[in-house]
């Protein structure tokens, strides 16, 4: 008796698990690279208490947005403003309802040499530097964020020629800490963890220097029937995933 009973217990624990793998399922994320950090560790959470699998692909937000329209597989989009996704609500290409605000990001300066960036951001306009790197204002939100910035100061001009773009957030901070620029604009969530800068020297700039970074995300058409979609949105607005989120300096 015993051993029968035993034997429909594991019976009934090995149903449960294969029923639980067989509801898992995987999600397609198109994610801005400022984001790159904080959805990484949200994924491995993510997985661990839902059993479903996020795939996410990084890039600058205009880039990602050219991709979703061209067809990508995207079935979940994080945007790092809330202008692009208005225009895919309006292009009719996501689900009714299902965008919020899941952060608010910071801008910086940052050197990866210690001492190199000052508290008040003074180093720009001593400009004793050879590069200044920034992303793309045409491609990134922080990008333009930096643009804004050096008008603020009115710098545009005298800066103009020592700045060098990358395509996204994350090719400038490349060009920062590989050395190929002294200083950069980038964004506070790439050099930034649970209460201080991870390495190097940094300015982080006053928010009415630019216009607020409010990033959106919203389920992609391509994700209305996939379950894991809505869980992934969901999860974003739960405790865990939005202690992890400020953990990286973003606002909620």
């Amino acid at each position: 008796m015993i051993r029968h009973r035993l034997r429909a217990l594991c019976a009934i624990i090995v149903t449960g698990a294969l029923s639980t793998y067989a509801l898992a399922d995987e999600v397609h994320v198109a994610v801005a690279a400022n984001f790159t950090a904080p959805m990484k560790a949200i994924a491995v959470e993510f997985e661990k208490d839902t059993g479903n699998t996020v795939v996410p692909a990084f890039g600058a937000t205009g880039q990602l947005f050219a991709q979703i329209n061209n067809g990508a597989p995207f079935e979940v989009f994080f945007s790092a403003d809330d202008t692009t996704p208005t225009k895919l609500e309006q292009a009719g290409n996501t689900v009714a309802g299902s965008r919020f605000t899941y952060a608010t990001g910071a801008l910086v300066l940052w050197s990866a040499k210690s001492g190199y960036v000052d508290e008040q951001g003074a180093v720009l306009k001593q400009n004793a530097f050879n590069h200044l790197a920034m992303a793309n204002p045409k491609a990134a939100p922080y990008g333009r964020a930096a643009t804004e910035t050096l008008g603020k100061l009115g710098l545009t001009d005298s800066l103009k020629g020592k700045i060098v773009e990358g395509q996204s957030i994350t090719q400038a901070l490349q060009f920062v800490s590989t050395g190929n620029a002294e200083l950069g604009f980038v964004a506070l969530s790439q050099v930034y963890k649970d209460g201080k800068i991870t390495s190097g020297s940094a300015w982080l700039v006053p928010e009415t220097y630019y216009q607020p970074i409010k990033q959106d995300a919203l389920i992609l058409k391509k994700g209305a029937n996939n379950p894991a979609a809505k869980a992934l949105t969901d999860y974003l607005q739960g405790p865990k995933a939005k202690a992890i989120i400020k953990s990286y300096g973003y606002k909620i």
